[in-house]
């Protein structure tokens, strides 16, 4: 674990313009969004991952999500083109960080792809298809991920962001699912949790080495990972929650390979 990295990026003073798709805007405390994010780096550091903090950046709103930015297999680190066109200047500072560990590679326009519609479970790697991510990002990553003995598999998503706010790994062969907004037919092969009723956006937890981290908010969605004899982790992500984040949104991990 003394390898093992969790690349994040403080949050931005001008979080509040964030970009939205799915919820209206309301007001974003911004102090206690930096709190909640903090908090989430301390929980990143208790379970052994060294934390690589990059600075905030005024004009970049949703930089603290820097999830979206790049996807990290222990062979490659593929950035991405994100489906919002004001996010795609937060690639710079993140391909200078992803660059110390992983040979790069990247996905060219017209196909965009943010990297909370992108699922790894074991060597199948699952894409959304979103407002963000489109087909020729499909077709871009099975060039990429093929050739290193990846599988890549395009699913419609409803109702949400991306792709992980409605299914995310809890191991390589169990998947924590939201079924309204994801069909699970095309998740054959893998054990599926549900989330619990009433608590439809609680499929995002951040799988690490030994445990994941979920939100505070969705109580009765962790007992049911815990019942599973994992251990669950939960942190305070109301404010980022507001822009449309979660606990996957805020880190790329980085594992020793």
């Amino acid at each position: 674990m003394a390898d093992d990295v969790a690349i994040t990026r403080a949050v931005s003073p001008a979080l509040g313009a964030c970009e939205l798709t799915h919820l209206a805007r309301v007001p974003i405390d911004v102090d206690l969004a930096r709190a909640q994010h903090r908090a989430y780096e301390q929980a990143l550091a208790e379970a052994g991952y060294r934390i690589e903090h990059l600075d905030a950046d005024a004009t970049m709103p949703d930089a603290v999500f820097v999830e979206d930015m790049a996807l990290v297999f222990p062979e490659v680190a593929v950035l991405t083109r994100p489906g919002a066109e004001s996010r795609r200047g937060e690639m710079a500072a993140i391909a200078s960080a992803l660059g110390a560990y992983r040979r790069l590679e990247r996905i060219d326009a017209p196909a965009t792809v943010d990297g909370g519609d992108v699922l790894v479970a074991g060597r199948r790697v699952f894409v959304g298809r979103t407002t963000r991510t489109n087909d020729g990002a499909v077709q871009q990553l099975r060039a990429i991920l093929g050739p290193l003995g990846y599988t890549v598999t395009a699913l419609d998503v409803r109702g949400c962001l991306h792709l992980k706010s409605a299914v995310t790994a809890l191991s390589d062969d169990v998947l924590l699912v939201n079924r309204e907004w994801v069909d699970a037919s095309a998740l054959d092969g893998y054990e599926l949790v549900d989330v619990a009723a009433g608590e439809p956006s609680a499929a995002n937890v951040l799988r690490l080495a030994d445990r994941v981290i979920a939100a505070r908010a969705f109580p009765r969605t962790a007992e049911r990972i815990a019942a599973l004899g994992m251990r669950v982790d939960v942190v305070d992500v109301t404010e980022l929650a507001k822009a449309e984040g979660a606990v996957t949104c805020c880190s790329l991990i980085v594992t020793s390979r």
